[in-house]
């Protein structure tokens, strides 16, 4: 009676398992992936080649294949043209077989190519743009937003430079819709603490002489200059400040998007003492550091925030075809709201409703030479804020998909 007990156990787990196989639905047979990134402009060295080997990665460390079938990862250049990013993922969508989408810095872009994934009915993993609207009032069910967005860089990094005393503020702003969203949003949390805004002045992308706009921000005798910018364009402009004299005038330079990257090109000696707010860091902890040297071997420097979130991103995106038994858009986005995110540099994270990942974020400082003990050991965690602490509340959100 027992051996026929155990036969009949053993007949019905093959069973189960051989129906759990008939049941995956891979469509084409192929989970494939596109990073589209940049990989010749001014936003390359913060993600580029960087977050195509992140993905790669992610998938080494979750398998070849997902319910039996490959995980192809594919990548492409926007260039930073947003009709050259839309025109590629169209493509991929409508002829390449994509399932998902994965890092595309500068927020335009992002925008514009999210709204493609949702009438295409494909999957974003956005982790290189920061706009915070692309969850807020322009949130879609298709779209997850991984890594950082504008609320929570300002949020974090303008109430610990107001606590220091910088009260009054000036921005060099990049004239596109990452840099609008960030000035708006800082603007908005300093004078909720009591600052002030005494001006701001615009300036293209890939700008390489910044002296009038440094010019005017020391003229403005602003305790603060905060550059809403990003990749070279603020490392020139944070150089550039430091060789008109605005720290010894007595002026704090804040980066409100820097990346290690930026620090490792300014170099500590003009960088140091400079507020940012991180969604990672190599230096962490072992794990962080055993997976950043990897990553070190493969592309010759340490992981930005964004190269982290796009290897996050795809595992997560991975795990939950595997849970959902599919790579249909809705079941899979159900299972990534579902599931916690745990990875080498998010722990307990979570997708909510509007697209947004909660997960915590770190104010740092900028080391002087004198502190730095090896390569890439520029930053100081100064404090990690929770992420219901640092991004957008519900209960602050235009998304049509929040329940109020």
């Amino acid at each position: 009676m027992k051996t026929k007990l155990l036969a009949c156990v053993g007949v019905t787990a093959i069973f189960v398992a051989m129906t759990s196989v008939a049941n995956a639905q891979i469509s084409d047979d192929v989970v494939r992936i596109g990073v589209l990134t940049d990989l010749s402009s001014w936003g390359r060295d913060n993600s580029g080649p960087g977050s195509v080997e992140a993905a790669k990665m992610a998938v080494e460390e979750f398998g070849p294949t997902v319910l039996g079938k490959p995980i192809e990862i594919i990548s492409a250049d926007h260039q930073m043209k947003t009709d050259v990013g839309v025109q590629i993922a169209r493509g991929w969508f409508d002829n390449g077989k994509v399932d998902a989408v994965v890092d595309i810095p500068n927020s335009g872009i992002a925008i514009a190519v999210h709204n493609l994934v949702r009438e295409r009915n494909k999957i974003a993993l956005l982790s290189g743009p920061g706009a915070s609207s692309l969850t807020d009032e322009l949130c879609s069910p298709n779209t997850v937003h991984f890594t950082y967005d504008t609320y929570a860089l300002s949020k974090v990094t303008a109430s610990a430079v107001i606590k220091e005393g910088g009260k009054s503020w000036f921005f060099v702003t990049a004239d596109y819709a990452f840099g609008h969203q960030l000035e708006a949003d800082a603007t908005r949390f300093i004078k909720e603490m009591g600052g002030t805004v005494l001006g701001s002045v615009r300036h293209p992308t890939n700008t390489a002489d910044f002296s009038s706009f440094a010019l005017q921000a020391q003229s403005s005798k602003a305790d603060v200059v905060a550059f809403a910018n990003a990749g070279q364009d603020t490392d020139n402009a944070i150089k550039q400040s430091g060789e008109f004299g605005l720290v010894q005038g007595g002026q704090k330079l804040v980066g409100l998007l820097m990346f290690d990257t930026d620090v490792h090109a300014i170099g500590l000696k003009a960088a140091q003492g400079t507020y940012m707010t991180t969604a990672s860091y190599w230096n962490m902890d072992d794990a962080t550091r055993a997976w950043s040297k990897r990553f070190f071997a493969r592309t010759g420097g340490m992981p930005t925030m964004i190269q982290t979130g796009v290897y996050g991103s795809v595992l997560h995106y991975l795990k939950a075809i595997k849970a959902a038994g599919t790579d249909d858009p809705a079941k899979v986005m159900a299972k990534m709201r579902e599931l916690p995110i745990e990875d080498t540099f998010v722990h307990g994270g979570k997708l909510r409703e509007d697209g947004r990942v909660i997960r915590d974020m770190y104010l740092a400082k900028v080391k002087s030479p004198e502190q730095s003990k090896e390569p890439w050991d520029y930053l100081d965690i100064v404090k990690t804020v929770k992420g219901e602490d640092a991004f957008r509340p519900l209960s602050e959100s235009k998304c049509p998909l929040v329940k109020k």
